[in-house]
């Protein structure tokens, strides 16, 4: 019993000892075990060792040369420094020799002042390799590098192929991003004041622009030209843009006014009365227009003639020409004397076609993108397919207004035709006008096009929303040339319908059978 309780006391300190007794091999174990960092400085010898004075020296020997070591690899690593910045100002070097007609930028980055000068100065020769100012030398019609046109909610493309729609909002962002950009720096610019003038600026907002046409050339940049509306009626204000691959650039702001501006209309026409008809109801009478007609042949002239002079009774429009020639229908000869005919004033020439429908619109564009001198204006119209086709049953035709739709299933963009055209009658004689050499349908458009592109003015080609080429069914007449008579089929064919559309109707058979095929189908069911 005793024993017992003597053991019971006992136990406790022997716990304890044992506690003790563990944690002293713990703390003995971390020291010999933990390893020595990198950075772990060494033990110094004691003060009273007579090692101490040797130990020193060796710890600072080592120092030293962990120092000098590290500085040969900083000389090191600006040598290779050096050397690539010595190969870079090599590279721009030869570029710049390269490249003798370029601006010489001298990049010195010790004047920041001077740097900046020569890089905008960089940015306007590329504005000027650009056609900004003036146009350049083509060798075909296929060289021009088209426009788009677009406005605050759409955007009017040439198709490049089925995929494609004439008719585009602008959905995908970087396109949005990039018009919505351009439009407001314009304002911005229209908005910024002068400091010459003290009378209280117009303020103008995104409701003022009208519309705007655009292109980029891969190797420069893209320009933009947009239309405002002005500070009066007739009155625009226009701005170009131009983007160097870079921060978009002001390059023009002027005010135009087309108050006075004249149009021209020149229809050359043979026979076609009923046509004559129809475009004389469509046409626009705006206060500033002529119109001059030349009229092939004695057939129907009479009553052409009665149809213009009733419809300028009616609209009390006294500004019209007739012209009539005793011989073969040649639609360069045609718009050749009616530009030649002129007497008055330098005036623009819009050559027009008697199945053509524009609107007010058009001839503020013809206007805007025509400059004596400087511009012509070659729009890209929208063609009709056949009514007839495209919704079905005659009864089920709408009126020709609704009928004027840019969209997919009712026509295209007529890209391969030269013949609407507006430029001024200046430039049009200098030029040389039409080859009268051409006798019939198709070719003097193109020449005369190859023409402009040949000189030194800016060639504008942009799809338009205004103008229409109304269907009508195409005659090929037996007296054509081959190549003419080729082309003639061919703007036959394209003038239809869409491929889905001729689809459908190649394909009519087959789909009835299937049709049929399916109702016997779910009648056995």
């Amino acid at each position: 019993m005793m024993l017992r309780r003597g053991f019971i006391l006992f136990l406790p300190r022997l716990v304890g000892l044992l506690v003790v007794a563990c944690c002293s091999m713990s703390i003995v174990y971390m020291l010999a075990c933990t390893p020595k960092g990198d950075n772990q400085q060494l033990a110094l010898p004691r003060v009273h060792s007579p090692t101490a004075k040797e130990g020193y020296e060796a710890i600072l020997q080592e120092r030293e040369e962990q120092h000098r070591n590290y500085i040969i690899s900083l000389k090191k690593q600006i040598a290779q420094l050096k050397a690539e910045l010595q190969g870079r100002t090599e590279q721009l070097k030869n570029m710049q020799n390269q490249y003798p007609d370029s601006l010489d930028i001298q990049l010195d980055h010790s004047k920041p002042e001077k740097a900046q000068a020569n890089l905008l100065a960089f940015l306007r020769s590329q504005v000027d390799k650009a056609e900004v100012h003036s146009g350049v030398k083509l060798s075909t019609e296929y060289a021009a590098v088209p426009f788009e046109s677009f406005t605050l909610q759409k955007v009017y493309q040439l198709e490049t192929g089925l995929t494609r729609h004439p008719e585009e909002k602008p959905v995908r962002k970087d396109k949005r991003d990039e018009l919505i950009e351009v439009i407001e720096l314009a304002v911005g610019s229209l908005n910024k004041p002068d400091g010459v003038s003290k009378a209280k600026p117009h303020v103008y907002t995104a409701s003022d622009f009208v519309e705007g046409i655009y292109r980029t050339e891969k190797n420069k940049g893209t320009l933009y030209e947009l239309t405002f509306k002005g500070d009066a009626k007739h009155q625009f204000k226009k701005i170009v843009l131009f983007r160097p691959f870079g921060p978009v650039m002001k390059v023009k702001n002027e005010n135009v006014n087309m108050a006075d501006t004249l149009i021209n209309v020149i229809v050359p026409l043979a026979k076609r009365a009923s046509k004559f008809r129809q475009f004389m109801q469509n046409f626009r009478w705006d206060g500033r227009i002529h119109l001059t007609v030349v009229y092939f042949g004695k057939e129907q002239m009479n009553e052409v003639k009665s149809i213009l002079e009733n419809t300028s009774k009616s609209a009390n429009f006294k500004n019209f020409t007739f012209i009539q020639l005793n011989e073969e229908f040649s639609r360069g000869k045609g718009l050749d004397v009616g530009a030649r005919f002129w007497k008055g004033n330098n005036v623009v020439l819009f050559f027009c076609d008697v199945d053509i429908y524009f609107t007010a619109e058009f001839l503020n564009s013809c206007r805007l993108n025509t400059q004596p001198g400087k511009k012509v204006f070659y729009p890209v119209l929208f063609s009709q397919y056949n009514p007839s086709i495209i919704y079905g049953d005659h009864d089920s035709i709408p009126s020709l207004e609704q009928q004027l739709i840019i969209k997919k299933e009712t026509g295209f963009w007529r890209d391969f035709g030269f013949g609407m055209t507006c430029q001024y009658r200046s430039d049009f004689i200098n030029i040389g006008g039409f080859d009268l050499d051409i006798k019939g349908w198709g070719g003097e458009d193109v020449h005369l096009y190859r023409k402009y592109l040949h000189s030194n003015l800016m060639v504008i080609r942009t799809p338009v929303r205004g103008l229409f080429h109304l269907w009508h069914e195409k005659q090929c007449l037996d007296e054509l040339t081959p190549e003419q008579y080729k082309m003639c089929m061919q703007s036959k064919a394209m003038n239809e319908a869409s491929h889905g559309q001729l689809g459908m109707l190649i394909f009519k058979q087959e789909i009835e059978t299937h049709l049929h095929r399916q109702k016997l189908s779910s009648k056995k069911t």
